[in-house]
């Protein structure tokens, strides 16, 4: 099972329609998941407990996991390449498991 977090500004808002898109995404892709929404100031504390991080907007700290900028899905600009490179990094944290 894949553990995401999907970060925006303030939580309520891009992040829903991001979730959406990158559970469909991966559900589309078979992967198992579980990807809840938050805030980016929420990203240091909960990075521990999620695989893969995914963000509306530009996050420039270090993460402990990978983290994705997936604005795209809602914008639809580079969507595809967006979605290929949320299934590569999830194949990788399968594989690491």
């Amino acid at each position: 099972m894949i553990k995401g977090l999907v970060a925006c500004g303030s939580g309520i808002a891009t992040s829903t329609v991001a979730q959406q898109a990158v559970k469909k995404i991966l559900a589309d892709a078979g992967f198992e998941a579980e990807i809840s929404k938050g805030n980016l100031t929420e990203i240091p504390q909960r990075q521990n407990s999620v695989d893969i991080i995914f963000t509306t907007s530009n996050y420039n700290q270090p993460t402990k996991v990978p983290c994705i900028k997936v604005f795209g899905l809602i914008s639809g600009i580079g969507k595809d390449k967006i979605k290929e490179e949320i299934i590569a990094a999830c194949k990788e944290i399968e594989k690491n498991k």
